[in-house]
C-alpha cells in the first residue's frame, strides 16, 4: 500500500513536470496517467508489486532490467517507447546521478575478448537474418542521399570504405572483425583485391566460409577465425569497421601498433568505429552503459574520438581524414529496429523471451543515443606516420570520384 501511494505521488510529479504520453496498468487493474492526453503513445503494464521500486528509483539499466525480466510489458512504438524511458530517468534520476558518467575498464585478454564476441555474435546467424539487410552488415550503413534502402545504403557504406582507402586490383587487404564477410567479397569481386577477413566468432565464421565458397571467391579471400593480436604478415590495405569496442581503452595503442607493424609502408588503413561523446570517455549517460555491458557488450569500452586519434598517433599512424557518421548510425538502428519489431514472430523461434526482450530494448535504445548525441560513430582514415607529404591528397574529391565510377559501372 505504502509503495502504491508513492507510485501516485511519484506519476503525478511525472505528469506535472513532463507531460508523457504514457499510461501505467497496474497488475490490479488500477491505472496512472504520466501526461494530459486522451490515448496514449505507450502503456507500461507493471506486473506485479516487484517492479515499483524500479520505477521509483530508475534509471536506464533499472527499466531495462526489469521489462527483460519480465516485471513490466511495454505497448506501443520502440522510439516512444525509449524517448519516455529517457523522458522518466532525466526527471527522477538525482542532478548528480544524471551527469555521472564514470569511465570503466576491463582486462582485454585473448580468451575473454572472444568469450565476449562469442556471446554477442554468436546468438545465432538466423536470429541477424531477420532484421539486417541481405548481406548482412552489422555496422553503420551510409545514406548518401537520405532516402536509400538498407541493402543499398550498407553497399554504399563499404564502397565509401574502399574509395577512402583507393583499393586497387591485385593489392591485399586484411579486414579484422570481418563479420559475414560483406567488405571481404565486395573487395574482391569488385575491385580485384585479394582479401583476408578475420574474426572471433565461430558463427560468423563458417557462414561467411559458406558465403565466399557460393560466390566463388575462394581463391582471393580467405577468411580465418583468427585474433588480430595473432596476425603477421604485410597488407596494402587495412580495414576495421565496428571491431575496436572490444578492444579497451588502455589496449588503443597496441592495437594501433599492431595495425601500424601489419601495414605496409605506402598502405591505408581505415577504422570504423563507435565512440563516447564524453570528452573522459565515460560510459554512456542515465545508466545506459551498464544494461549494455550485463546484456549485450560483455567488456565493451567506448573511448572518446581523442582518446582514438591520441591512440592512433602512439601508435605510429598519421590521421588522414575523420568522418562523423552519426547521422546515419541513428537512421541505421531505427530501421534495425523497424525490422526486429517486423519480424518478431520469427526471431522469437530463434531466442527465448528475455534474449528477444534485450535486443528489442537495445536496437530502439541505441537508435534514441545516436539520435541525441550520447555515443557517436567515426571513420578515421590513416597511414603510417612520418611519410613525406606527397603522400597526401589536396582534397577529398578522390573519393566521390571513385564512388562515381563504382555506381556507373
Amino acid at each position: 500500500m505504502i509503495l502504491e501511494q508513492e507510485l501516485m505521488t511519484w506519476a503525478s510529479c511525472i505528469r506535472d513536470r513532463v507531460n508523457l504520453h504514457a499510461r501505467l496498468i497496474l497488475w490490479n487493474g488500477q491505472q496512472f496517467d504520466l501526461g494530459h492526453f486522451t490515448t496514449p503513445r505507450i502503456v507500461l503494464r507493471v506486473k506485479s508489486m516487484a517492479a515499483i521500486p524500479y520505477l521509483l528509483n530508475p534509471t536506464l539499466d533499472r527499466l531495462g532490467k526489469a521489462y527483460v525480466k519480465g516485471m513490466i510489458d511495454l505497448e506501443g512504438k520502440l522510439n516512444d517507447i525509449v524517448a519516455i524511458a529517457y523522458a522518466i530517468v532525466s526527471n527522477t534520476v538525482p542532478v548528480g546521478g544524471r551527469v555521472a558518467r564514470m569511465a570503466r575498464f576491463f582486462q582485454h585478454t585473448r580468451q575473454s575478448d572472444k568469450k565476449a564476441v562469442q556471446s554477442h555474435y554468436d546468438v545465432s546467424n538466423a536470429f541477424y537474418a531477420q532484421w539486417l539487410d541481405p548481406a548482412m552488415v552489422y555496422s553503420c550503413a551510409y545514406f548518401e542521399q537520405g532516402n536509400e534502402d538498407l541493402p543499398t545504403a550498407q553497399m554504399n557504406k563499404i564502397d565509401h570504405i574502399l574509395a577512402k582507402i583507393k583499393l586497387q586490383p591485385g593489392q591485399t587487404l586484411l579486414d579484422i572483425g570481418c563479420g559475414w564477410g560483406a567488405l571481404v567479397m565486395r573487395a574482391a569481386s569488385h575491385y580485384g583485391a585479394r582479401c583476408v577477413g578475420i574474426t572471433l566468432s565461430k558463427n560468423q565464421y563458417e557462414l561467411a566460409i559458406e558465403r565466399v565458397k557460393a560466390a566463388g571467391l575462394t581463391d582471393r579471400v580467405a577468411i580465418r577465425l583468427e585474433d588480430y593480436r595473432d596476425m603477421t604478415g604485410r597488407y596494402d590495405r587495412i580495414t576495421s569497421v565496428g571491431m575496436f569496442e572490444h578492444v579497451g581503452r588502455n589496449n588503443l595503442p597496441a592495437y594501433f601498433r599492431r595495425m601500424h607493424n601489419l601495414l605496409a609502408e605506402d598502405g591505408m588503413a581505415l577504422n570504423h568505429g563507435i565512440t563516447s561523446t564524453d570528452p573522459d570517455g565515460g560510459a554512456i549517460a542515465f545508466g545506459g552503459g551498464d544494461f549494455i555491458d550485463e546484456y549485450v557488450f560483455p567488456d565493451g569500452e567506448l573511448p572518446h574520438l581523442s582518446q582514438a586519434l591520441l591512440a592512433m598517433q602512439k601508435g605510429g599512424l598519421e590521421v588522414i581524414d575523420v568522418e562523423n557518421l552519426r547521422r546515419h548510425y541513428a537512421k541505421t538502428l531505427s530501421i534495425w529496429a523497424d525490422n526486429f519489431d517486423r519480424h518478431s514472430g520469427l526471431i522469437q523461434q530463434e531466442v527465448d523471451d528475455e534474449q528477444f526482450r534485450i535486443w528489442r530494448v537495445y536496437l530502439a535504445f541505441c537508435a534514441h543515443a545516436f539520435e541525441h548525441d550520447d555515443i557517436s560513430v567515426y571513420q578515421v582514415l590513416c597511414h603510417q606516420a612520418r611519410r613525406s607529404a606527397d603522400s597526401l591528397d589536396w582534397s577529398r574529391r578522390y573519393i566521390y570520384n571513385a564512388q562515381q565510377a563504382t555506381v556507373q559501372n
